[in-house]
């Protein structure tokens, strides 16, 4: 994807705020690429425990990332001050789809845009199950 065809801000519903970290720069002064498949996780789960009450160490049905994407079209740096927006592109039965843009404060078009998909499974078998209640109501209202 090229970077004029990434989402802007205003086709994301949600923003949550991340700061970069020192341990985030490669060699080269610059965010690696793999920082930013954190971000992702990290604003998506912030989300889920604000708003839908996640208890990641003891609910018995835990998301799991099973696919993963990201385009990269300019770079991060620390320290910055980013801002996260999230939108869903497809709610399934036992899956979400999320879309993610990573985006320089106040920057009108994504250092980043990617996307993963949250798979939902019961922690102990790991057999996929729906949707619970409380993530629904925390992701409908981002659904594009």
């Amino acid at each position: 994807m090229k970077r004029d065809e990434a989402p802007g801000r205003a086709e994301f519903p949600l923003f949550e705020t991340i700061t970069t970290r020192w341990m985030d720069q490669d060699a080269y002064g610059h965010v690696n690429n793999v920082e930013y498949y954190s971000y992702f996780d990290t604003a998506v789960n912030q989300h889920l425990i604000e708003t839908a009450g996640l208890e990641p160490r003891t609910t018995d049905v835990v998301g799991m990332v099973v696919d993963t994407q990201c385009s990269f079209f300019r770079e991060l740096t620390f320290p910055e001050v980013i801002e996260v927006g999230i939108r869903v592109a497809k709610l399934g039965r036992t899956s979400i789809r999320y879309e993610i843009g990573i985006f320089k404060k106040e920057d009108p078009r994504p250092a980043a845009f990617g996307s993963f998909v949250h798979v939902y499974v019961e922690r102990e078998s790991m057999t996929p199950t729906p949707l619970p209640p409380h993530i629904l109501a925390a992701v409908e209202p981002l659904v594009v």
